[in-house]
């Protein structure tokens, strides 16, 4: 044990990574998949389950 103080550089923050994002065009394609999938369940739902 000794009485000598070390000095340390305290850690560096990490740099948070940048979000990955959709084209435009991907993401109109994904909405418009979502919304005819939505149909087709809907129609589906309606039309097996006889509701």
């Amino acid at each position: 044990m000794s009485n000598v103080i070390k000095f340390e550089r305290p850690p560096e923050p990490k740099v948070p990574k940048p979000k990955k994002t959709l084209s435009p065009m991907l993401r109109r394609r994904l909405t418009w998949g979502v919304l005819v999938l939505a149909f087709v369940a809907t129609w589906a739902y309606f039309t097996l389950a006889g509701a």
